[in-house]
């Protein structure tokens, strides 16, 4: 299953984890993504979306 949210189009990023010693090993950030249940032309559907992109949708429709 991807992990991109397909709202606002975040995906994994890489990068290197630093331990004490600085030595580098790599490593990704995934995405907060969470199932949501959201309306859509009149009904309900499951949406995989990023915890960000659930909080702007919100703050939209409570205006």
């Amino acid at each position: 299953m991807s992990r991109v949210c397909p709202i606002t189009g975040k995906h994994p990023i890489s990068g290197n984890k630093r331990s004490h010693s600085l030595i580098a090993t790599r490593r990704r950030w995934d995405v907060n993504l969470h199932t949501y249940k959201v309306e859509i032309n009149g009904q309900i559907v499951k949406v995989r979306m990023s915890a960000r992109a659930y909080r702007s949708l919100n703050k939209s429709n409570a205006k």
